[in-house]
């Protein structure tokens, strides 16, 4: 029969036995811990160098596994564990020991041995003696029995009247395989009848000790087992059994072997605690820590308080595992977030009561009530978990129904639609339709009431914002209206000004024009005047040319004149370049004047200060125009009072 696929894939050694001091390793611990299934816990024990470790391997259906040894010295050190499914129980799990050889020669310690005998024991539901047929051999190698007592405690406060009956409660069944078994029971005796007649006390002095032994298995061990097998394989094939394939051992030894590992997987208990509890790989690895703790401390492994541990770690474990399918349930049976909170505690009820029943079913008597609070504590605890995630759903809930009833507002409110004249009616409007059509809205869970009254008292504080604004809005309105109104008024005056100002401009304009007619025809004067004198100097000319040759006689005279002439002459012309270059001057300087005063009038006209501006520049433009006439006036006289005068005399002469 096949098994399914390994819980540990090769042995590990669960408890060290280095110079006789023993240690638990914590690789193989946290794989027992990892078996959560009850398990089937077969321990063998024995002489060294008798094939137990073979046998186990037939147990776990494989050839190699558990190291086996071509030489006396014996290979199996401490115990070793190996965790396999079990090969005809669904659900349970088979843990093989493997233990150290009894009566090894080079240990020299025997109470080292009676510790492994004595874990072996506590450990196993059935405990595997396998021994070679004879006498001396069974009988030297059980004398660990005879101290078993000495070894465990059944009660932590014990008085010394433990007589050892009570242990059968809790010691395992007894199967004990014979090797290399000769003798021909026949048909009459059966292998187990054979066994009985070894156990039978027998009278005489003799055999006191013998009986003493017997007595002890019969008392601790009331249901038994036995299992005799030939010698497997011909002599020169013993050193080689690991590499044998099976048609090479002999066949009756194959009928033997298959027979025996029939009867442990179909008749082997699951191994179980004095409360009838069955024990898992995490509780048969509290009970090594328990019991090898107490040997490394110097104490007796008591049964009472690895019952106790084993108690506190198994109901441990069902709290949690509990606690696990309260969460399970609860996340299976909840869709958050839930209508009421009455809604969630239907739920929590109904779960929580079978969390309580799993946990009353699978709990350990011993600190049952302890973890059945500890239980009620942790499942208050995860219930006010599945309520505050309940509370955070409706809160997820409720804000995304608001977030998107409230989204068309909310960006009409950023794109300033409600900071105008009537804008609180409209908020007033958006908002009564977003909490009527939140109300509708379905599955909004029990904070529904709690985010509406928080969204409400957001909404007031924009609706007061917004009213504060449509107050400012009259008030800017009313402010606004008056400031029109001075506008007006203003334009109003404005205008007049501006009538004002072009009335002055267009009067100054004339007097400009008039001015303008003035200079153009004191030009023409001047043209007229100079044409004249040009004139008379020609005539003066011809009169002296003319006369030049009537006055030869009269040389230095002439020369004289000539030469006064031609002073007179570039004087008049200096005077008269002069005089147009000064006029010239003066009327491109007049003209800079009146445009740059027209600019300035102009202006005043725009800052309000026009008429009194306008009347003073057309009283400078009269004062300016006196000043051109009056030096006119002066070059007239000048003329006519030096020049013409001159230019008489020198005709004259």
């Amino acid at each position: 029969m096949e098994a399914s696929a390994p819980l540990m894939s090769a042995p590990l050694r669960l408890v060290h036995n280095e110079n006789c001091r023993l240690s638990l390793n914590p690789v193989a611990l946290a794989a027992l811990r990892r078996v959560t299934q009850p398990v089937v816990v077969v321990a063998i024990v024995g002489p060294y160098r008798t094939g137990k470790s073979f046998l186990m391997n037939w147990l776990a259906q494989k050839r190699s596994g558990f190291p086996l040894g071509q030489t006396v010295k014996a290979q199996t050190k401490g115990i070793w564990v190996w965790c396999l499914p079990h090969p005809c129980r669904p659900g349970t799990a088979l843990v093989l020991l493997d233990t150290e050889g009894l009566g090894e020669p080079s240990k020299g310690d025997s109470q080292n041995d009676a510790w492994i005998f004595t874990l072996a024991v506590l450990l196993s539901s059935p405990l595997v003696y396998n021994s070679r047929n004879t006498s001396h051999a069974m009988v030297e190698n059980l004398w660990v029995l005879k101290d078993l007592t000495d070894c465990v405690r059944m009660q932590a406060q014990a008085d010394g009247t433990e007589s050892g009956y009570e242990f059968v409660h809790i010691f395992p069944d007894f199967v004990w395989v014979m090797r290399d078994f000769t003798l021909q029971l026949g048909e009459s005796i059966s292998e187990d009848d054979y066994l009985e007649r070894i156990v039978h006390l027998q009278p005489g002095y003799e055999v006191e000790k013998r009986n003493e032994l017997w007595h002890r298995l019969r008392s601790f061990f009331p249901r038994r087992k036995l299992f005799t097998l030939d010698q497997p394989a011909a002599d020169r094939d013993l050193a080689q059994m690991e590499v044998l394939l099976e048609d090479q051992l002999q066949q009756r030894f194959r009928q033997q072997v298959g027979a025996f590992c029939s009867y442990i997987w179909k008749e082997a208990p699951v191994k179980v605690l004095p409360d009838w509890h069955q024990v898992t790989g995490s509780g048969l690895a509290c009970l090594v820590e328990s019991y090898v703790a107490a040997i490394t401390t110097g104490s007796v492994p008591c049964v009472e308080t690895a019952l106790t541990v084993v108690a506190e770690a198994e109901n441990s474990a069902v709290v949690e595992a509990a606690v696990a399918e309260y969460q399970q349930g609860m996340e299976q049976g909840l869709v958050l977030p839930t209508a009421s909170h009455d809604a969630l505690m239907a739920v929590h009820q109904d779960w929580k009561q079978r969390a309580i029943t799993f946990f009353l079913s699978h709990a350990l008597a011993n600190t049952k009530q302890r973890y059945q609070e500890l239980l009620m504590d942790k499942l208050e605890v995860a219930k006010e978990e599945f309520c505050r995630r309940n509370e955070e759903a409706s809160e997820q809930r409720c804000h995304a129904v608001l977030r998107e009833l409230w989204g068309d507002t909310q960006l009409c409110v950023q794109r300033g639609h409600y900071t105008v004249p009537g804008g609180m009616r409209l908020l007033q409007e958006d908002l009564k339709f977003v909490l009527e059509e939140y109300k509708r809205r379905p599955n909004k869970g029990v904070k529904a009431a709690a985010v509406l009254e928080e969204f409400t008292q957001q909404s007031k504080v924009l609706m007061n914002r917004v009213e504060m604004t449509e107050k400012r809005f009259h008030r800017w309105e009313a402010v606004l209206a008056e400031a029109t109104a001075a506008k007006e008024a203003m334009e109003k005056q404005m205008e007049k000004h501006r009538q004002q100002h072009e009335a002055a401009l267009a009067e100054m304009r004339a007097a400009k024009e008039a001015a303008e007619a003035r200079v153009d025809l004191l030009e023409q004067q001047q043209k007229v005047t100079l044409a004249e004198v040009a004139a008379v100097k020609q005539a003066v000319e011809k009169q002296l040319e003319e006369q030049q040759r009537q006055r030869a006689a009269l040389a230095e005279v002439i020369a004289t004149r000539e030469a006064a002439e031609v002073q007179l002459e570039e004087r008049w012309r200096w005077q008269l370049q002069q005089l147009q270059e000064e006029q010239r001057a003066w009327l491109e300087e007049q003209n800079e004047v009146l445009a740059h005063r027209l600019q300035e009038h102009e202006a005043q006209l725009q800052e309000g200060r026009g008429h009194e501006a306008a009347v003073l520049q057309q009283t400078e433009l009269m004062q300016e125009d006196q000043h051109v006439l009056s030096w006119r006036c002066t070059l007239l006289k000048f003329v006519d009072k030096v020049l013409v005068p001159i230019l008489i005399r020198l005709v004259n002469s």
